[in-house]
């Protein structure tokens, strides 16, 4: 390019985020070389505009800016100078279209890196390879990052950010896997598996999942159970003569192929045709589980206000007359739990249970503790060691308090922090002091625990539904793994 002197230019320094990282176009480097360029070649710099936007379009606000002013100051300046005509624009149909604008306006756009004389038409060619070529980069660039994340998802290889339940890790050969993170994997399994039941509908068991410690939202916790991503599957969508399907994942699932089969059944309506409502009373524990004696329909169950008072029955409908006052059921009901008396051979596994469960759920507070402990032995060490230094003269008095104050004040925190830490978790011993037979008693359980207990309670021991008519009768089928827990006594008789 050959430039006259005495000329006038616009510096146009441009450049994407991207760029800045990956290219290391940065405002400064572009701007330092325009100003290099037209100092050798004595041209006035009038402006410098900084621009951040991308070049798919000329919709850039300073690039508006800088057309107004062109408007205003017509043929002021000579040139607008950038470094490469990537800079200038990506998209040649556009490029040529505003280099007549800028033409009729007394300016021509021209790049440092990259002259051209664009009074020849042969250039135009030149111009739009050096307007295309960087698109085409970046396509290329982005058709390998797609075909490699195809190739490693036929692999098994989870891409992206890890989902709830798990968490991103890299192994000692730098290729990146995802882990299970407790304690959400653990809940995730509670929560297919109480799923997988029908006792219970999705947003229920959402909020308990939430009480538990999982924390997501109830769309995500959706997506969740609806993921099989979570059985160990990982979905490859279709791709040009490629049928989507499922490939087996390297990462380790939460939950079984089964129970996520299980749990797509229910929530699509081909399970358990159960499922109670979110709004189901705590009055009515057994509604949904018991069946009609007369007509074989299941019973529901509701208040009517009488002389003195409201009354609450399980009752049949649909013109069946049948009905039976709560109180009295359920008093049936408890009786009926009475009988399941625990095996002596159980309680020491159930002890074992206890013990468990109180290490998964405490693990991280335990470790915790132990840090703690560890922190205060090691102060303790110190306060000792300058002790000693103090006594064979080793160190000052004055400094001796100022270094056992510091330390007292750590030893002090780290004793509340204990406290705390203590309080909130309760002792093994405490625990495993209770009455076992009180914790096993079913009976007990369906006094005193809360609506979600009691139904998981029934919906474990009875897998079919409940008839009463006076007395537990019909299809009442015991959960055949609790037998062998438990013995059955049926001299314990109670009737309506």
């Amino acid at each position: 390019m050959n430039v006259e002197r005495g000329k006038i230019a616009d510096l146009y320094v441009r450049v994407s985020t991207d760029e800045q990282a990956d290219k290391g176009y940065s405002q400064r480097s572009q701007e330092e070389m325009l100003r290099k360029y037209c100092g050798n070649h004595c041209i006035e710099i009038r402006n410098v505009i900084y621009e951040d936007y991308s070049a798919k379009s000329f919709s850039r606000p300073e690039w508006k800016k800088l057309l107004s002013n062109l408007r205003k100051h017509r043929n002021k300046i000579d040139l607008i100078l950038f470094t490469k005509w990537d800079r200038f624009s990506r998209n040649a149909g556009d490029a040529y279209q505003m280099i007549n604008v800028l033409r009729d306006l007394g300016a021509e756009p021209q790049a440092m890196e990259q002259p051209l004389d664009l009074s020849i038409p042969e250039n135009k060619m030149m111009l739009a390879f050096y307007l295309a070529a960087p698109e085409v980069e970046n396509d290329r660039r982005a058709l390998n990052v797609f075909y490699g994340m195809r190739r490693a998802k036929k692999e098994g290889r989870y891409m992206g950010l890890a989902p709830v339940g798990y968490k991103n890790k890299i192994d000692g050969s730098g290729n990146k896997y995802i882990a299970l993170k407790e304690p959400d994997a653990t809940i995730l399994h509670w929560a297919f598996e109480e799923l997988s039941n029908g006792t219970f509908n999705t947003e229920q068991i959402w909020k308990k999942a939430r009480e538990k410690g999982l924390k997501c939202s109830k769309n995500a916790f959706w997506q969740i159970i609806r993921n099989p991503l979570y059985c160990g599957k990982i979905f490859l969508p279709k791709f040009k003569d490629e049928e989507s399907c499922f490939v087996q994942g390297q990462h380790q699932p939460i939950i079984s192929e089964e129970l996520y089969e299980k749990v797509q059944e229910i929530l699509d309506g081909r399970g358990r045709t159960y499922r109670s409502k979110i709004q189901t009373r705590n009055d009515f524990p057994l509604r949904g589980f018991l069946i009609c004696p007369i007509c074989g329909n299941l019973l529901t169950a509701s208040k009517s206000k009488g002389r003195n008072g409201h009354y609450s029955y399980y009752h049949c409908r649909k013109g069946c007359t049948y009905r039976i006052r709560i109180e009295k059921l359920h008093q049936v009901f408890e009786y009926e739990l009475r009988r399941y008396i625990p095996r002596k051979e159980i309680y020491d596994i159930y002890r074992n249970i206890i013990a468990e469960t109180y290490y998964e759920l405490t693990q991280s507070s335990q470790v915790s503790k132990k840090q703690i402990l560890h922190q205060l032995k090691d102060y303790e060490n110190r306060i000792s060691h300058i002790r000693n230094l103090l006594a064979t003269q080793k160190i000052d008095p004055l400094d001796y308090l100022e270094i056992k104050n510091q330390y007292s004040s750590t030893i002090d925190d780290l004793n509340k922090k204990l406290d705390t830490l203590c309080g909130s978790i309760p002792s093994i011993e405490t625990l495993l002091e209770k009455d076992i037979n009180r914790l096993m008693a079913f009976d007990k359980i369906f006094a005193a625990g809360n609506i979600e207990d009691i139904r998981s309670l029934i919906q474990t021991l009875y897998p079919e539904k409940l008839m009463f008519y006076g007395t537990l009768i019909g299809r009442a089928e015991r959960n055949k793994v609790l037998k062998s827990a438990y013995n059955y006594d049926p001299k314990v008789v109670h009737s309506i």
